[in-house]
């Protein structure tokens, strides 16, 4: 027996993607593993490339047919990719709060991440990032997402050390549901919730 009423559009959670393949074309192999999770959100997409010196990303609001087209996929190059499509479940639907989010390190590198899933105690971490000075919510055109509050995070905790140690540091204080893409100008990462 089904209770309440059936939706009339697609409702899922975020859709996260990433490819590492050296001499492949990876802004084009996350595009397509976009389109396949088109259903888990429909609001935003977004690809973050890195080439081992830098890391790109490109993101808007809409449906990812609608973001991408081949001229700047092709402009995406490198061996490393991440893409999300969002269905938001904090924050609004701005161009600030699409995916993947990007921080630059105080090392002067770049860490992008994509998240699917729901914190429970984003205020404890959100107040660390505000007293590390990494957020400002009353600045305009910041983002408010629990996503935006893991990346200023990873990336501070990255100026320090490498971006694996930094994870390593701040994935257990995180609770909650959630699945995390990110990546560095070298390296693809993944994790989930224990």
């Amino acid at each position: 027996m089904v209770t309440g009423q059936l939706e009339n559009e697609p409702r899922e959670e975020c859709g996260v993607f990433g490819v590492w393949a050296p001499g492949e074309d990876v802004a084009k192999l996350t595009y397509y593993g976009l389109y396949a999770l088109q259903h888990r959100g429909q609001e935003a997409a977004g690809i973050a490339v890195a080439d081992g010196s830098q890391v790109l990303v490109f993101k808007d609001l809409g449906l990812v047919s609608q973001v991408f087209d081949e001229q700047t996929l092709a402009a995406m190059e490198g061996h490393v990719a991440i893409g999300h499509c969002r269905y938001s479940t904090t924050g609004s639907t701005t161009w600030e709060n699409a995916q993947p989010v990007f921080r630059n390190t105080a090392a002067g590198t770049g860490v992008a991440l994509g998240h699917n899933g729901n914190l429970v105690n984003t205020t404890e971490l959100a107040g660390r990032a505000r007293e590390a000075g990494l957020i400002n919510p009353n600045m305009p055109g910041t983002a408010t997402t629990d996503s935006d509050i893991l990346g200023a995070l990873l990336a501070h905790g990255a100026a320090d050390s490498s971006v694996e140690q930094a994870a390593l540091e701040l994935l257990p204080t995180v609770r909650g549901a959630f699945c995390l893409i990110f990546m560095d100008e070298n390296t693809l990462y993944a994790a989930r919730d224990p």
